[in-house]
């Protein structure tokens, strides 16, 4: 049995407790957000995960230091990781919730969005294959905004564990039917075997939906907890 921990925060204040954990690398990505809330949602995303990798790791929290380089470009805006750590890490955050989901090593994507935003036909053509297309076409608008936002943020999930993000066409895969539980049906990926691939629609608050994903044959185990900070 594999274990995912995901952890819950609101966005944190621009206090210098908080902001005294970031290096200089993330203290530039820090300024060079525009909104306060982009700021705070970064902050956040940051201290969080390093609180989780500090406990898991049996570190202090501003002994944590993250390598978050693009291995496709080399700029510092990856996975964060702490290297030489049996440690994966994934961020995510929306609205006023931000979220990070931690595993001993096994590859991992969260994703979590507001239930505040709409999907037009034109976003459910882009986003959906077609067995997900027609799973949502007789549906009323508010049901299908719901479940259009549950495959969203299996995708999204998916695509964060694998590292590839939206290199994988998001129609190349389908998920189980939003009212079913999360399942990978198929992908036309080599990145993502339905065997290897396991998901949890997770509960969050309400308002929110969100998704974790592992790369994993194994059964999973899913915790959610809500951060003190």
């Amino acid at each position: 049995m594999i274990e995912c921990a995901v952890h819950w925060s609101p966005p944190l204040p621009a206090e210098p407790r908080f902001l005294a954990l970031l290096d200089d690398v993330e203290q530039g990505r820090y300024a060079g957000y525009r909104q306060d809330i982009d700021k705070r949602r970064f902050l956040t995303g940051r201290v969080l995960a390093k609180t989780v990798a500090a406990g898991r790791l049996g570190m202090a929290v501003e002994d944590v230091a993250f390598d978050a380089t693009c291995e496709d470009c080399g700029k510092p805006h990856g996975r964060p990781r702490v290297p030489g750590a049996a440690l994966m890490l994934s961020i995510s955050h929306s609205g006023e919730l931000i979220g990070v989901a931690a595993t001993a090593g096994t590859p991992v994507g969260l994703d979590v969005e507001t239930d505040t935003r709409r999907a037009d036909d034109s976003l459910i053509e882009y986003a959906l294959s077609p067995v997900e297309r027609e799973a949502v076409s007789g549906l009323l608008a508010e049901q299908r905004t719901a479940a259009f936002f549950t495959y969203w943020t299996r995708k999204e999930a998916v695509m964060k564990a694998t590292g590839k993000g939206l290199k994988i066409p998001l129609q190349s895969i389908t998920f189980s039917g939003h009212d079913e539980e999360a399942r990978l049906v198929s992908s036309g990926d080599a990145a993502l075997d339905p065997a290897r691939t396991r998901l949890v629609d997770l509960k969050a608050v309400e308002g929110y939906r969100a998704a974790v994903a592992l790369l994993t044959a194994d059964e999973i185990s899913v915790t959610e907890t809500f951060a003190t900070l």
